[in-house]
């Protein structure tokens, strides 16, 4: 299993297809909204009330693939780009583990 978390970089389809489902990231925002690498700008700027993160099932697409889990994070009046992030990332620091062992899990039963 491969677990991505700040990695700005995109994977070639040859290697996310050889690694298939064994791939997972994090994202800061609740996909399918707000992909890519401004998710936090732009949720601020859209006037979301709602954010948060999202583990998923890296595939060829960006920020794209199943998802494994996600928390929400409230966007308070007061918050800027730099306050929410560390709301998110504290979410983050929560949910991920818990999704790794899940489909660490996962993937011991499919052997």
């Amino acid at each position: 299993m491969i677990c991505l978390a700040g990695y700005m970089r995109i994977l070639s389809p040859s290697f996310v297809d050889e690694w298939k489902k064994r791939i997972i990231n994090i994202h800061p925002s609740l996909l399918p909204s707000f992909r890519g690498a401004h998710a936090v700008q732009e949720a601020i700027s859209f006037g979301a009330k709602v954010t948060g993160c999202s583990v998923h099932f890296v595939d060829e697409q960006v920020d794209h693939g199943e998802i494994v889990a996600q928390a929400a994070v409230p966007i308070e009046e007061t918050d800027n780009e730099e306050s929410l992030h560390e709301k998110i990332r504290q979410e983050e620091h929560r949910l991920f583990p818990k999704a790794m062992q899940q489909v660490a899990l996962m993937l011991l039963k499919s052997k």
